[in-house]
């Protein structure tokens, strides 16, 4: 839990600056705006965010099939995440990350997860960019549903690249800490981490939505007490409500009205219960 003097400590002076919110929580240092991510970017300060994590479109929406509750189902998630064509989606990878770039202090690191459908566009975007590869995390996803073609392995793991503003970046790593998690030992790369629990959805489901424990872990990895963290793609909140428990400023980005509502209600019901939200 943070300390209420990290709790209240304010965004930087620059605050004015900020983007309308459609959110503001002052006590914890969070701020969610609602629109299109490169635009709400652009009007951010450069050289302003500590850390960032994105989780973006995978493009996966192409009426292709998966198993969900032993049933078939059609993994449409919707436009937003219908491809466009490798150019096109490429071409979306470098807009979103150069504009994070741009916000990101010139010591500050960004996370991005993603599958193998996007991912190496990112990582290749990353050094079209001038990025600082530090990280390709693997991600299992234990208890995996079966592949119903029976034509591929199973995708079990999830990739996350952990990337610096550029080659002059001093990136923070608690590697200390991350030992202690580890059990004394030096943490590796492949992190087993399962699904988000029933009560992280017990106000709606998100189609990509990421577990607690994996924020905890990222957040607890890199930016301090304090810093400042932003999520370009918040989708049902999960970065909001982690970064809010452990006492990071937070700023995140949402175009979908209906994901905005699910993420208010989970950062109210941290509010009145943050021991649901205990770390660990």
């Amino acid at each position: 839990m943070p300390s209420d003097a990290a709790a209240t400590k304010p965004y930087p002076k620059r605050d004015t600056d900020l983007p309308t919110a459609v959110f503001e929580d002052p006590k914890r240092n969070v701020r969610i705006c609602q629109g299109d991510c490169v635009q709400i970017l652009s009007q951010l300060p450069e050289d302003f965010v500590d850390v960032i994590f994105a989780d973006p479109p995978y493009f996966l929406s192409n009426d292709g099939i998966t198993c969900h509750a032993g049933r078939m189902v059609i993994v449409n998630k919707g436009a937003w995440d219908r491809s466009r064509g490798p150019d096109a989606n490429h071409e979306f990878n470098r807009a979103w990350l150069a504009a994070c770039q741009r916000v990101l202090k010139p010591n500050g690191t960004i996370w991005v997860s993603g599958t193998h459908h996007v991912i190496h566009s990112v990582g290749f975007a990353m050094q079209q960019l001038g990025f600082k590869l530090l990280n390709e995390i693997a991600r299992v996803k234990p208890n995996l549903l079966p592949n119903l073609s029976c034509r591929y392995f199973k995708h079990a793991t999830e990739t996350i690249i952990w990337a610096a503003k550029n080659s002059k970046s001093r990136h923070t790593f608690n590697y200390p800490l991350m030992r202690e998690l580890a059990g004394g030992r030096q943490m590796a790369n492949v992190w087993t981490i399962p699904p988000p629990k029933p009560y992280e959805k017990r106000f709606g489901k998100h189609p990509t939505q990421k577990p607690v424990a994996l924020l905890e872990r990222i957040l607890l990895a890199s930016p301090n007490e304090g810093d400042l963290m932003l999520d370009p793609f918040l989708g049902s909140g999960t970065t909001a409500v982690v970064a809010a428990r452990l006492g990071r400023k937070f700023i995140g980005i949402e175009i979908d009205e209906k994901c905005i509502r699910m993420l208010l209600r989970r950062l109210e019901e941290l509010r009145k219960n943050p021991r649901l939200f205990k770390v660990g």
